[in-house]
């Protein structure tokens, strides 16, 4: 299945730092590049600018929502509070690159 996953900075992020410059970027980047190199995700960034987007989207396949919940939970920015998962919603995919064709 694929997912929708919205998370947003929190409290706790430094918003006078850029996002490559917030506390412990290289485990977080780590952990994300790990989780795309394993497909579990398709795409992933900001919405927005880099530094200013309050928001954060990733498209995930998963088997269902509580996988996808749990492998965000795991990443380092939410195990120190600067990340926090706000929806994970299944995308039903008609159009595009992450389009599943059923023969």
């Amino acid at each position: 299945m694929i997912f929708v996953v919205i998370r947003r900075r929190s409290d706790d992020w430094d918003w006078a730092l850029p996002m490559r410059s917030q506390p412990a970027w290289d485990v977080h980047a780590a952990y994300m590049d790990a989780l795309a190199e394993e497909g579990f995700i398709l795409a992933g960034g900001p919405l927005g600018s880099e530094d200013e987007a309050a928001r954060v989207m990733h498209v995930v396949e998963a088997p269902d929502e509580r996988t996808a919940i749990d492998r965000f939970e795991r990443d380092p920015w939410t195990l120190m509070d600067l990340l926090h998962t706000v929806s994970v919603e299944p995308w039903s995919v008609l159009l595009g690159g992450f389009a599943r064709t059923t023969a």
